[in-house]
């Protein structure tokens, strides 16, 4: 599978909230054992929303900032440090998007926290938890994506020990375990999420994603067969069962899933990545 395919396996991450740079995991069995090996291959990449990353220099790079952005970076920082209770939080949410835009994951990851602060609300609790999470989806070093991934179960944990039902914060918190030593704990969290709702959109993609990260590609057309049953017009999983396909030699199918994608994704890295597969299964 050619560098294009490998890297648009990584842009998968995007459906959740970020990319992720994460040592390889390799699923072995129907009993998911993992085994983490890191991997310096900038080849090697698959994400998840939710889920594998790779090489930052090849999956993203943070834009920098205009010296209009940072005055009113800078701005809104300093009435968000004046605001009184009542509007702080207003203002935080404004800074949040602000920072956002200039890809600034962490910074707003850090805003919203503080704002946990004035107001612990599960809503508020949860929205950290999706700051961290995205700010973790894009850290550029191994160890920062350790303590936001730490940062992110922990928010989320939070908002699930009030709500349970949080299916997409479960979801999401399984991913940021892959890499971790204890990497079983995301794959049963998904698996969590499944047996309470079995056509989980998330839970289906982020395990189907892993199961391709293996190789294992009968488990990942399986996973991506169940979303297209219930949600039959999800583009990127018939990306991803069109890649599965083609991996399996079920060639003449996979044709008809990328003309179908091809007529509604408007992803760019997609429409090449398409170019790419048609190639192979000429």
């Amino acid at each position: 599978m050619n560098k294009l395919i490998l890297l648009v396996m990584g842009v998968a991450v995007l459906l959740t909230l970020g990319l992720y740079s994460l040592p390889k995991v390799v699923i072995r069995n129907e009993d998911r054992k993992l085994t983490n090996a890191r991997t310096t291959d900038p080849q090697a990449a698959v994400r998840d929303t939710a889920v594998l990353r790779t090489d930052r220099s090849d999956l993203h790079t943070a834009s920098s900032i205009t010296p209009k952005q940072q005055g009113e970076l800078n701005q809104l920082n300093s009435r968000f440090a004046a605001a009184g209770a009542k509007q702080k939080t207003a203002i935080g949410e404004e800074l949040i998007q602000a920072y956002r835009k200039v890809s600034r994951y962490d910074s707003a990851a850090r805003v919203a926290e503080t704002l946990v602060q004035l107001d612990p609300s599960p809503a508020s609790i949860l929205r950290a938890g999706d700051q961290y999470y995205e700010a973790y989806g894009f850290a550029v070093d191994n160890e920062k994506a350790a303590s936001l991934g730490e940062k992110t179960r922990a928010f989320y944990q939070k908002a699930l020990d009030r709500n349970p039902n949080l299916l997409a914060a479960k979801s999401n918190m399984a991913m940021t375990y892959v890499t971790t030593q204890t990497p079983m704990q995301g794959i049963m969290l998904l698996r969590e999420v499944l047996e309470q709702e079995p056509n989980n959109e998330l839970a289906l993609f982020n395990l189907g994603l892993l199961s391709m990260r293996s190789g294992q590609y009968n488990r990942a057309e399986e996973r991506f067969r169940a979303i297209l049953a219930t949600h039959p017009n999800n583009a990127k999983a018939q990306f991803y069962l069109a890649i599965s396909l083609t991996e399996l030699g079920k060639k003449e199918e996979a044709r008809q899933l990328l003309g179908q994608v091809k007529e509604r994704e408007k992803d760019p890295t997609i429409q090449a990545a398409i170019k790419e597969l048609e190639k192979d299964l000429h």
